[in-house]
Formats: C-alpha cells, sequence, structure tokens
C-alpha cells in the first residue's frame, strides 16, 4: 500500500490515476448503487468536480511526499 501512496514510478501514477477515476465514477452514480435518491444530472456533474478537485491536490502532495524522500530529505 505505501508503495501505491507514495512512489512516483509510471506503473503506480498511473494505478492511483485509475483509482482516482473510479472513484470519481463512484461518487457520479452513488445514487443509483444506493438506490435512496436520484440525481439530476447537472447535480452529478458537481458532485463529480468537486470529488476531482479534493483528489487532483491530495495525489498530488501524496507525491511530493516521495520526491522529498527521494532528494535525501528524510
Amino acid at each position: 500500500m505505501n508503495d501505491f501512496l507514495t512512489s512516483n514510478e509510471w506503473q503506480w501514477r498511473l494505478l492511483r490515476t485509475i483509482a482516482q477515476g473510479v472513484l470519481g465514477v463512484v461518487v457520479a452514480n452513488i445514487d443509483l448503487l444506493v438506490g435512496v435518491a436520484v440525481l439530476e444530472p447537472t447535480w452529478r456533474a458537481l458532485v463529480v468536480a468537486l470529488v476531482m478537485a479534493v483528489l487532483s491536490p491530495l495525489m498530488a502532495e501524496i507525491g511530493k511526499g516521495n520526491e522529498l524522500k527521494g532528494a535525501g530529505n528524510e
């Protein structure tokens, strides 16, 4: 799990990007998955944008942590 979260190798970055996309799709369709309420398409787009607005900087910060370790600043 540590490699998945902090490694800056291309395969781990790709896997994190895919996981981020899957999370976005799940969040966009959570109403259909749960079956309680149905969101209008405009609200769905807003929810996906908000989730991605949080996940993108979060993934960037996780990647920065590994860059600092590689620079000898452990």
